[in-house]
């Protein structure tokens, strides 16, 4: 065991490793940052290049890459509330509410750690829990999918909460219905394209975030008296900027960082989930156990430490079914699992005996990758921050050429920029009214995997549906979260009145 951890050790901290490892965050940085570019389109650009690599150098490269890309999209979702990648869409709504109000060093210092945090121990995962864990997600059917999509969808509340309650609710509905334009489930039937061939497969839901979140963002600028980036950006602040997370902040979110581990980590190892909805149900809980609940939507690190936490997490989380059976549970892994099997490598019990040193190499090369994914994006962060000082009039239409760019590099399809610029519209007005585009987008990502998880049910369950999901023990236990987080915050409510009468 020695021998093979001093192998593993000396392979991940070889010239060759740290070359290519710097490489691929560098890459995944460039690739996060971009609108519309996600990391499943780097790590595929990228897969060509690992053909004449050692299996371990190869793979390292790629995974680091994936994770450099899902936190990259964190700096431009705080700069100018433009997510280069979906997953980072929960971080905008707190971060660039701290860059308003010139703290936008701060909410990325929070951002790259707590990724990296996240990123790490997601990959310790690996070592550690990999086999119990993946064994888990086997249980998971459509009835516990669809638990998953409403457990998700009531995070909602979240996003807009007291008096916009209702705005927000009306926002998720709306996305829900979205969801369902394409070809029907079963059928195969067009539903609601009204003659446009280009929506038989669907809204594209990249082009839409980068419309609802990054033009209209951009709309609502150039709309604004302001000279330098508009709509209230303070400038660029040096004195905010401080290389690594302080005491004080870490205080702050510890108890945040701890349950969106666990959140992150469950999340990761279920097929087909992915980071977004760990980042949304990150946020959502973070908001729900805060103290300062009133804090959120005005700049809350918690809500910045709860987004990256939980999606970065999720990706040491998504290895784990993707090493031990195989199973990829997105594009990214499916990516992956094709890079694996490349190299002569089969996902199994193999990896961890046959192939051990290999295998060990990859997974201590990613827990690296992550922590110096930290030091590069703190490095490279700096630097595009002090765009936000630059005048809108040129910043305005470099940020829309990268939107057009961003969309239309999705699938080469001039449909897709038109869908940008409808959710870009779409979601300057929605803004302007109160609706915040958040919801929307929640909407989206979970109305497709509700409607499969309950139709799959309705069939699996022969027409009984309530027998179906209340014998299955994981169906009844997201069925008590749902209530109590339906509950909880009415009861938490109540009992701040029954204190406050008390101490009166």
């Amino acid at each position: 065991m020695d021998s093979l951890f001093t192998t593993v050790l000396l392979n991940t901290l070889s010239l060759k490793v740290l070359m290519v490892m710097v490489i691929g965050i560098l890459a995944g940085i460039l690739v996060g940052t971009l609108p519309g570019f996600q990391a499943n389109m780097g790590v595929a650009l990228l897969l060509p290049l690992t053909f004449g690599m050692s299996a371990d150098t190869g793979i390292i490269m790629l995974v680091s890459l994936y994770a450099a890309a899902i936190y990259g999209g964190s700096i431009t979702a705080i700069l100018f509330s433009t997510p280069g990648t979906t997953a980072s869409a929960a971080t905008a709504i707190e971060g660039f509410e701290l860059t308003k109000q010139g703290k936008s060093g701060t909410a990325i210092r929070i951002a790259t750690w707590c990724s990296a945090i996240g990123g790490m121990v997601g990959a310790f995962s690996l070592l550690f829990i990999s086999p119990p864990l993946s064994l888990i997600s086997l249980k998971f059917g459509p009835p516990e999918y669809f638990l998953i999509a409403v457990f998700g969808l009531i995070t909602i509340a979240s996003i807009a909460s007291g008096s916009l309650l209702v705005k927000g609710l009306i926002a998720g509905s709306v996305g829900f219905l979205l969801s369902t334009v394409g070809l029907d489930l079963d059928s195969g039937y067009p539903r609601f394209i009204f003659g446009m061939s280009f929506l038989a497969s669907g809204i594209s839901f990249v082009p839409a975030v980068i419309g609802l979140f990054a033009l209209s963002q951009v709309l609502a600028m150039v709309t604004q008296d302001s000279g330098s980036m508009g709509s209230g950006v303070a400038h660029y602040d040096k004195k905010d900027w401080k290389f690594f997370i302080t005491l004080d902040e870490l205080r702050q979110v510890k108890n945040t960082i701890m349950r969106s581990l666990g959140i992150g980590m469950v999340i990761g190892v279920l097929p087909g989930a992915g980071a977004d909805v760990a980042a949304w149900v990150s946020y959502h809980e973070a908001k729900r156990f805060s103290k300062h609940p009133e804090k959120f939507g005005k700049g809350a690190i918690d809500g910045i430490a709860a987004a990256e936490v939980a999606k970065n997490t999720e990706c040491g989380g998504a290895l784990i079914p993707l090493l031990t059976l195989g199973i990829p549970g997105s594009t990214t892994a499916a990516i992956l699992l094709g890079a694996l099997v490349m190299h002569g490598l089969v996902p199994g019990r193999d990896l961890f005996t046959k192939y051990a040193e290999i295998t060990y190499t990859i997974i201590i090369g990613f827990i690296l990758a992550n922590f110096l994914m930290a030091v590069i994006g703190m490095a490279v962060s700096r630097h595009i921050a002090k765009l936000t000082n630059i005048n809108i009039g040129i910043l305005a239409p470099v940020i829309v050429t990268l939107t057009v760019i961003g969309s239309y590099a999705l699938g080469n399809n001039i449909y897709d920029v038109w869908t940008m610029v409808a959710f870009g519209i779409l979601g300057y007005f929605m803004k302007n009214h109160g609706y915040h585009p958040a919801a929307l987008v929640l909407g989206l990502i979970l109305g497709p995997m509700a409607e499969k998880g309950f139709r799959q049910s309705l069939v699996l369950s022969n027409g009984n549906l309530l027998e179906y999901f209340f014998t299955r023990p994981i169906s009844v236990t997201l069925i008590v979260l749902i209530v109590l987080t339906m509950v909880g915050p009415l009861l938490m409510e109540k009992r701040r009145q029954w204190k406050a009468r008390i101490a009166g």
